[in-house]
């Protein structure tokens, strides 16, 4: 991600190369809404763009206060990015506690764009804008924006006034500010009107006076800024020069629910899902609700251990089978998911991971759930585990994690995140012939001979992957016991004779092993000769990326290798790792794949770990790579003197 760059156009617009807009209000201002079309028409428009809807941690926190400010920040460019960036160019609060809550964001120099008819003296209060004794200060007044360029709209009287004649009561009309911001900032950065306006339209059809309203308000917006001189200059982000193909905005979880149905797809199987609504994995719940024409079925079970076992009972009766949650649900349905491990049935657990522990920050994002999916089971239960990193791979990580469970008829933890969950980006929509073939066999005879010369059916005889049959209930000759308690191989008999239960362990941990024969070798990006590795997984791709291309731009050398797979881990991540004097793991946790890694290859990792309910900045990565390097060049010092 470069720099942005202001270029003076002969008709007195000026051209940038990303642009970083930040919407900012109480929860119910529609900000989330606003920043959505915003992107939406950015992305129809060919930019290449990364977003971060930042959700209010309360249900409904009292209005006007910091902690029930909803916030969509989003980048838009004209070459590849990955990240909504670190600072906004362009912030617009909607009230006082948006300002307060998002101004420390702004890049210095940056542009502020606020309703001014909310700074009110109860609107301060709430906010906490008091001077020494307590009484209100208006922000807009004082020299709190210094060094800001400022534009005081008046977004809610505006409003009111081009709705009267419509008939809409102004309390009604006040809820459609936010399309006044929405076409003020289109007017000011060039977005086309067209796709909002039919976009309204479509979606409030069904109560004329709202589509009014909207469009109204929205076009409002976009009039100000063509007739107000304060406004001042237009800006431009040209389209993105993107490989040739039909694209659309995904967020992690659209693309993680259309992956399951891929996967589904290609796996000549109907997909179960059983889940509990929770933050931020119930949108997965919704999306596939409505496919049911692909044979998918739903089931919101009435807690999160129902909602496992209906998965595994599916599993069990021949279906692609999914349970989708965050920690808290992976902590409840840990005993089914044992189960399912012991009895060796193929079941995707899906983790869209928030901040912990107990109820912790729904709304925010974390990366803490790597110890649990490694280890959150009793006895000896390995696990494959699978990492998406992006909005838009969520899809392929879906499907990623079906084929090994597939295959290997084991659960499979899916880790995601609320930033993958909740963010968007363009994504190329896939060539479906060329999505790998995850159809699997189910068994349909004996497999067994006996001594008598009688044929049997095993349901423990494996295959060269260590995977038992797959045996449909109700199949004639396949009669066979399922349950928790320790099988005999081959058999599938009860057998708790010590020597048959170590066996078991070790078979069942073998298949887990052999699974990394099976996955991509870790791969390495950036200087051959780089003394500096950065070791990623999840959500941290994107900024780690950026801060490497940064660095490397500046003349840094350093590489990075980023993960998917974190159970088996890559067969030549530990010859990787050895070939570097400085290993860093920036982690959205307290180091857990750090410690990981330093178990494993005896190295050294070093970890960059946060743990605020935000994902990485770029440059913070950037910050620690530098003082790796300082280290080193005094490590280098010390040993010469």
């Amino acid at each position: 991600m470069t720099d942005t760059i202001d270029r003076p156009q002969a008709d007195g617009d000026r051209v940038l190369d990303h642009l970083i807009v930040r919407f900012a209000g109480d929860s119910g201002d529609g900000m989330q809404l606003t920043g959505d079309r915003f992107t939406s028409v950015s992305a129809s428009f060919g930019n290449d763009l990364s977003t971060m809807p930042d959700f209010p941690a309360e249900i409904r926190a009292p209005a006007g206060t910091v902690n029930g400010v909803s916030a969509f920040q989003v980048n838009i460019a004209d070459h590849d990015i990955t990240t909504p960036g670190d600072d906004p160019n362009v912030l617009v609060a909607m009230n006082p506690a948006a300002l307060k809550a998002d101004l420390h964001r702004l890049e210095p120099g940056g542009t502020v764009i606020v309703n001014e008819d909310a700074f009110e003296e109860r609107n301060l209060e709430k906010a906490g804008y008091l001077d020494s004794g307590g009484a209100p200060i208006n922000p807009l007044d004082d020299n709190t924006l210094n060094g800001y360029r400022v534009l005081k709209v008046p977004m809610s009287s505006l409003t009111k006034k081009v709705c009267e004649p419509l008939g809409v009561k102004p309390r009604d009309a006040e809820r459609s500010k936010n399309f006044f911001a929405l076409g003020l900032v289109s007017w000011m950065y060039t977005r086309p009107t067209e796709p909002t306006e039919d976009w309204i339209h479509e979606k409030f059809g069904k109560n004329e006076k709202v589509a009014a309203a909207n469009t109204a308000a929205f076009q409002a917006g976009f009039n100000f800024g063509e007739t107000t001189e304060a406004v001042g200059h237009r800006f431009e982000v040209r389209p993105a020069q993107l490989a040739a193909g039909e694209y659309t905005s995904i967020t992690g979880n659209t693309a993680l629910s259309w992956g399951l149905i891929a996967a589904g797809q290609q796996a000549n199987l109907p997909l179960t899902l059983g889940s509990y609504p929770i933050t931020p994995a119930s949108d997965i719940l919704h999306e596939l609700s409505k496919h049911k024409h692909f044979g998918i079925r739903t089931v919101q079970a009435e807690d999160e251990i129902a909602a496992v076992g209906v998965a595994l009972g599916a599993a069990f009766a021949g279906h692609l089978a999914v349970t989708t949650t965050s920690g808290p649900g992976v902590a409840l349905k840990s005993e089914t998911i044992s189960l399912a491990f012991a009895i060796e049935l193929p079941l995707i657990i899906v983790d869209i991971q928030r901040g912990g522990p107990s109820t912790g920050l729904p709304t925010k994002t974390e990366a803490s759930d790597l110890n649990i999916a490694l280890y959150g089971r009793h006895g000896e239960a390995p696990l494959p585990v699978v990492a998406s990193y992006s909005p838009a791979q969520c899809f392929h990580a879906a499907i990623e994690a079906a084929r090994i469970a597939l295959k290997y008829r084991t659960p499979v933890m899916l880790l995601s995140d609320g930033y993958l969950a909740n963010g968007s980006e363009p994504w190329q929509l896939p060539d479906l012939a060329l999505l790998p073939d995850i159809s699997v066999s189910f068994a349909d005879g004996p497999n067994h001979v006996k001594e008598n010369g009688d044929e049997t059916f095993w349901p423990y005889k494996r295959d060269e992957n260590l995977a038992r049959p797959w045996a449909i209930p109700g199949t004639p000759g396949l009669m066979h016991r399922v349950g928790g308690l320790e099988k005999a191989d081959g058999t599938g008999n009860i057998d708790y004779t010590p020597e048959n239960h170590e066996n078991m362990v070790r078979l069942r941990a073998a298949k887990i092993d052999q699974i990394a024969m099976d996955i991509p070798l870790a791969e390495v990006h950036g200087d051959d000769d780089a003394e500096v590795l950065v070791v990623g997984w999840g959500s941290t791709w994107a900024a780690i990326d950026a801060a490497v291309q940064r660095r490397r731009r500046a003349g840094v050398k350093v590489a990075s290798t980023h993960l998917t797979h974190l159970s088996p881990l890559p067969p030549n991540l530990g010859d990787i790792l050895g070939r570097y004097r400085k290993v860093l793991v920036p982690e959205l946790n307290m180091g857990q794949l750090t410690a990981l890694l330093r178990s494993t290859y005896l190295i050294d990792a070093q970890a960059v770990t946060k743990v605020q309910g935000l994902p990485f900045k770029s440059r913070e990565i950037e910050a620690a790579i530098d003082e790796a390097l300082v280290s080193l060049g005094n490590s280098a010092k010390g040993n010469a003197s």
